[in-house]
């Protein structure tokens, strides 16, 4: 099984299915489809209801860098990268050239949250 996200003209994940595995070929009306990620992404982006959104593959399997993680709703695909970049968790945090959100202070060692109003890590 694979998961597909769908992004809109923002590059917006607006939607995330569970599709057929990219190395499968099936017939659709006596067509044959898939056998790669490419053709299973260009199959559902050409379906009616998908109409004007993006389709990229996500996988639960991200460790291997493939497309940095899986897409969730709300998550914005860099199309450069190639890769989903979570929503920015605190407006101060940005985002580094890994695409990973950055707190404007390093975490200390140990157990700690962000508090935002004050721009600083609380001990728990």
């Amino acid at each position: 099984m694979a998961h597909y996200a769908f992004i809109d003209t923002n590059n917006v994940v607006v939607k995330v299915i569970t599709g057929v595995d990219e190395t499968v070929t099936q017939f659709d009306k006596g067509t044959s489809v898939g056998g790669s990620t490419e053709a299973w992404e260009q199959f559902y982006e050409q379906q009616p209801w998908h109409s004007g959104l993006t389709c990229k593959r996500t996988s639960y399997n991200a460790t291997n860098g493939y497309r940095k993680q899986f897409a969730a709703i709300g998550y914005k695909y860099d199309a450069i990268a190639d890769q989903f970049v979570s929503p920015q968790p605190f407006e101060s945090w940005t985002l580094d050239e890994n695409n990973d959100w950055q707190p404007p202070t390093p975490k200390p060692e140990g157990k700690y949250y962000w508090n935002e109003e004050d721009l600083e890590w609380v001990a728990i």
